[in-house]
């Protein structure tokens, strides 16, 4: 089927960069059209404009726009990951050369918003026991990178240390 919705992600001039760094990141990923800019443009004539790509089948656009818009955290990418080592995974690399916020919550290297969550506590949460989804959540608030086996311990009562 195809993606009716597609993100574009606006960058001054590292729209090239950021995309080899995304694919080195996420599994399944592959490059799908680059376009250049032609005479006239708003900016040099052969310089990247577009890059079309796939992060694990989801599909974007990165633009070399210029530097007037900058990302923020008012929009960010949910990384649903079945394990700890998936949350390790996509943390450690997102998070290099960025910055590590609360809750789960970090910013990549370009100042993109990702939120690394795995699919346990999203489970903790819908638990039929509202003080166990209580306690992980209240657990949740104290961590950057969630730990599964901290949360779990949490959700049973057992304070996170």
């Amino acid at each position: 089927m195809q993606q009716k919705i597609i993100p574009n992600l606006w960058f001054d001039t590292e729209a090239e960069e950021a995309v080899a760094f995304y694919l080195s990141v996420f599994p399944n990923s592959r490059i799908r059209k680059v376009s250049h800019y032609g005479e006239g443009g708003p900016r040099p004539a052969g310089m990247v404009m577009t890059v079309e790509f796939e992060l694990d089948g989801q599909r974007f656009v990165g633009i070399n726009g210029g530097p007037e818009f900058t990302f923020d955290e008012a929009v960010s990418f949910q990384i649903s990951c079945e394990n700890q080592e998936e949350v390790d995974h996509y943390w450690d690399r997102l998070s290099d050369g960025g910055e590590e916020g609360p809750c789960g919550w970090l910013k990549d290297r370009f100042g993109l918003s990702w939120q690394v969550v795995p699919t346990a506590f999203e489970e903790l949460l819908a638990d039929p026991d509202p003080a166990r989804a209580q306690r992980a959540m209240q657990a949740m608030f104290s961590m950057t990178k969630l730990d599964i086996a901290a949360l779990r311990s949490a959700a049973d009562g057992v304070p996170v240390t």
